[in-house]
Order: structure tokens, then sequence, then C-alpha cells
């Protein structure tokens, strides 16, 4: 009885653990598509029905003090250690999309959307207009 009872405890909290990992939330390291290297820590999470991505980490260790000196609004030369990066996804079907990304290098917004390719690869997209006129990156799940 015993031997059952602990056996469906594992079984329980490997689901619990296996589901966590089936989703987007969570920390992932960003990789840059012209570089391939890797460039922040980015956390995703929901707030009010919405996902967003704030990036916990800069990689480079000279840069972690840089500005967001080409952005506009509220997020003009804000640090960009602790910048809201993706901003407003709502989840469709098997991706996230209907909001923002921004490129804190360049200082421009562009539409999103995010999708698990595997449990610890994130597509991420952004796009002017139609999904077609943009460019991908994967990240890749941080684990603790």
């Amino acid at each position: 009885m015993k031997k059952s009872i602990v056996f469906s405890l594992v079984v329980f909290f490997a689901m619990i653990f296996n589901a966590q990992s089936q989703t987007v939330f969570g920390k992932w390291k960003t990789i840059d598509d012209e570089t391939g290297q890797a460039k922040s820590i980015v956390e995703i999470y929901e707030k009010s029905g919405k996902i967003y991505g704030k990036i916990t980490d800069v990689l480079n260790p000279e840069k972690r003090k840089s500005l967001c000196t080409k952005c506009s609004g509220e997020d003009k030369n804000a640090p960009i250690l602790g910048l809201i990066i993706i901003k407003g996804l709502e989840k469709d079907g098997d991706e996230y999309n209907g909001g923002k990304i921004l490129d804190p290098l360049k200082g421009e917004e562009y539409k999103c959307l995010i999708a698990l390719d595997g449990k610890d690869k994130l597509k991420v997209r952004g796009f002017v207009g139609v999904s077609l006129f943009g460019r991908t990156q994967y990240w890749y799940r941080v684990k603790n």
C-alpha cells in the first residue's frame, strides 16, 4: 500500500513538472539570429490574461548597463536590463500573438508571435504587417 501511494505521488509530481515545461512561461536564453550569439535571459510571464517578456539578465557584462537610447515613449533611455520587450500576447491555439516585441538595439516595435518548437525551444517571430515580412529567432529554455 505504501509503495503504491509513493508511486502515485512520484507520477503526480512528474506530470506537473512535465506540464510546466510544456508552456512558454519561464526563463529563455535569447540568441541573436544574425550572429548566433547568446544575448540575454528573458522571463516570459502572464499578467491579466496576457503574455509579457522581461529582460532579467544581459549576458555580455559590458552591455549590462546599456540604455534603450533608440526607443520611444516610456522606454526611451530605460535600462535594457529589466525592460519589458514582449507585450500583450494572447493565446491562439498553439501560439501566442496579437501583441508586440521590442528590439531594444533598434528601438523598433514589431508585431509578434511565439510558439514552442519542442519543450525547450521557443520560436519568436517579429514582423511588420503580415508574418511573411519579418524575422525569426529561436530561444532556449533556461534550466534551473
